[in-house]
């Protein structure tokens, strides 16, 4: 089972088309590990906390209760408690100990990750970026779904696509940037060129036994583990042509992918992080095909720009260049439960005043900005009416004329 500081708990973590399907398909064959395609739920419980449209209205409602009654302590103790019904209860239908939770997009909450789940186990499947990019374009040219390296990686539009490739391969590279014991790193080249030993290195990092023939998911594609696999119908859709790892895909960046789309993404991505990540050889033909020598650098604006739009679209904010982490307030509460309840019962009465008052204050001001608006325009409209009565000679003496006859007129 997996208790409430995570343990049992595992994160496939890696920006999408990067090879998460085929790991996850073979790690769901142990008989341990409970593993389907992506889940992505977490990202809702976060995104509860966030303006977003709703058919039913209340947007501002919501954001208030959520974030201005229910303190975050409450806010995260749900969230986690949803959570863990929902691992625990996909162990309890299987009979497995371990669940692999294989998310790509969860560089959006690394954060929430985190704070939940401190003592989960996470592994950063690796992948060549140039392979990355092709493995898109390939992919989308498939299901005739429109992708333009070209046309839209500089383009200011918003496309979660092109953060994928950008700001998604940074947060993952940024997080997993120092050792943590939690912390691994799977290399895609490695485990289809070498699939047993990669296989048996994973599952020492997560404490079971290597059974034989994990690699082979060709062979045990009936199984009931398998049949709810491939029933959630995401992921790769050339997976399943093939009976375990092979690696025609390793070089077929070459091959799909046109010089200038090899310029441009490298460019923006810089060749420090091919480096680091193992992959100045591709950095090497690249820069030779090309014929450009890139910056060590990445193009940041870009990065900086297209975080911001994620940002701004779902209201969530990130903690810049954010590496992995255990809470200690956390690991803390988990030892000790809460010392004193009633202690506990007042902080959350304090948090959940000081909101309303902080909500109260915001309210005044924006009170207080309109009124101020609305009297600038009186003044702005008496300022006019003081000037057009300077214009017209006697103006003043012609008003009291008026208002005097017109009482007079008034009276008979």
């Amino acid at each position: 089972m997996i208790n409430a500081q995570g343990k049992n708990l595992v994160f496939l973590l890696c920006v999408p088309r990067s090879g998460s399907s085929l790991a996850t398909v073979m790690l769901q064959n142990h008989s341990k590990i409970f593993a389907t395609q992506e889940m992505w739920f977490l990202m809702s419980l976060l995104d509860l906390k966030h303006n977003q449209h709703r058919p039913y209205g209340g947007m501002g409602i919501i954001n208030q209760f959520f974030n201005g009654i229910v303190p975050d302590e409450v806010f995260q103790k749900a969230a986690r408690s949803f959570s863990l019904q929902v691992y625990n209860g996909l162990l309890q239908s299987s009979e497995a100990e371990i669940v692999v939770d294989k998310s790509p997009r969860y560089y959006y909450l690394l954060e929430f990750i985190d704070s939940l789940f401190p003592q989960s186990k996470r592994i950063w499947l690796i992948r060549n970026p140039l392979s990355i990019l092709s493995s898109y374009k390939k992919v989308e040219s498939l299901t005739n779904s429109r992708f333009s390296i070209e046309n839209d990686l500089l383009n200011p539009q918003f496309n979660i696509k092109m953060t994928d490739l950008t700001v998604g391969f940074f947060r993952y590279y940024h997080y997993f940037s120092s050792n943590h014991p939690l912390a691994y790193r799977l290399q895609y080249e490695k485990l289809v060129s070498n699939p047993v030993e990669e296989m048996r290195k994973v599952c020492k990092f997560l404490e079971i036994t290597y059974e034989e023939d994990l690699e082979k998911y060709g062979e045990k594609m009936h199984s009931s583990k398998s049949d709810l696999f491939y029933s959630m119908g995401v992921g790769d859709p050339f997976l399943a042509k093939h009976s375990e790892p092979h690696r025609d895909s390793i070089d077929s960046w070459k091959d799909i992918l046109s010089k200038k789309e090899v310029e441009m993404y490298c460019q923006v991505l810089g060749a420090r992080i091919f480096h680091e990540l193992g992959y100045s050889d591709v950095l090497e033909e690249a820069e030779k095909w090309t014929g450009v020598k890139f910056d060590a650098e990445p193009d940041m604006e870009l990065i900086r720009f297209r975080t911001e739009q994620l940002n701004d679209a779902s209201g969530h904010k990130w903690e810049n260049q954010y590496e992995m982490k255990v809470h200690e307030l956390h690991n803390q509460m988990f030892e000790e439960e809460i010392t004193s309840k009633n202690d506990n019962y007042q902080l959350i009465q304090l948090q959940t005043t000081l909101s309303s008052l902080e909500i109260r204050l915001e309210n005044s001001y924006i009170e207080q900005k309109r009124l101020r608006s609305k009297l600038e325009k009186h003044e702005e409209l008496r300022g006019k009416i003081n000037r057009l009565k300077s214009i017209v000679p006697f103006g003043n003496r012609i008003s009291s004329w008026a208002s005097e006859y017109l009482v007079h007129r008034g009276r008979e």
